[in-house]
């Protein structure tokens, strides 16, 4: 027994966590440089008294962004689950913060459940950056026309094989997904685009945004999205756009 605290039957706890992902290479730990998890595991071990390994739903990449990605770890400590959030948030730094701590079923996992995944990339749209927004948005010089953008991703809608926007990954044969929700709106110079799906493959979200750019600068028309969908081909859409201007915003799960 660590530091003399009492000791209690296994349960398992899940973590909503929000995180600033600028300074870290993602959220998965990397042989080279600071993580999400490696920063969770360190605190919870520290402050639970025993080594914690943590489950994440959302592999989030380096630079990427969340306000509600989700962590599951076991414990055997009596410490109330609710409380743990706040606890962790004394210890944690600044740019990671624990938003809920609750008890979750023993063979809850956060990764092989049936879920709905929201994601929000915002894109500064006009001739000069803003200091102000660049940690959560990606800047882009260009005029973009958001009505075409909008018009192009309503063709994203349903169940689809998305091979043409994402980044092949041999365990991940299985491409399709589905989109229920693709919104982009203007709010003054900021864009933002709103997709949510029962999941993503590997840089899916970037990927479309990346060829939202194309459509909305003028260089393919709309219609054009419907032909890059079924081609299945990912050399058919455009650049995966920049990770800082994208959030995981919520995970719920069903």
């Amino acid at each position: 027994m660590r530091n003399g605290r009492k000791r209690d039957t296994m349960k398992r706890v899940k973590l909503t966590v929000a995180y600033d992902g600028t300074a870290y290479h993602g959220f998965q730990v990397q042989p080279e440089g600071d993580t999400i998890q490696e920063e969770l595991e360190k605190h919870l071990s520290d402050l639970l008294g025993e080594e914690i390994h943590i489950l994440g739903a959302s592999r989030t990449d380096a630079g990427v962004h969340a306000q509600g990605n989700v962590a599951v770890f076991d414990t055997s400590h009596r410490m109330p689950v609710d409380k743990i959030a706040l606890a962790m948030n004394t210890r944690l730094p600044q740019d990671i913060k624990v938003q809920k701590s609750e008890q979750v079923p023993d063979d809850f996992h956060p990764r092989f459940c049936e879920t709905r995944k929201t994601y929000r990339y915002q894109i500064w749209n006009r001739p000069i950056p803003n200091p102000l927004v660049s940690r959560f948005s990606t800047y882009y010089y260009y005029k973009l026309d958001e009505k075409k953008m909008q018009q192009a991703a309503d063709y994203l809608l349903g169940e689809h094989d998305f091979s043409s926007f994402c980044t092949a990954k041999p365990d991940r044969p299985n491409h399709v997904r589905t989109i229920y929700r693709c919104d982009v709106t203007r709010e003054g110079d900021m864009i933002t685009v709103t997709i949510t799906g029962n999941g993503f493959l590997y840089n899916m979200v970037r990927i479309i945004v990346g060829t939202l750019f194309q459509i909305g600068g003028g260089l393919i028309p709309p219609e054009e999205m419907k032909e890059i969908l079924e081609a299945k081909d990912r050399s058919r859409a455009g650049d995966t756009a920049r990770p800082e201007g994208l959030t995981l915003m919520a995970i719920e799960y069903l």
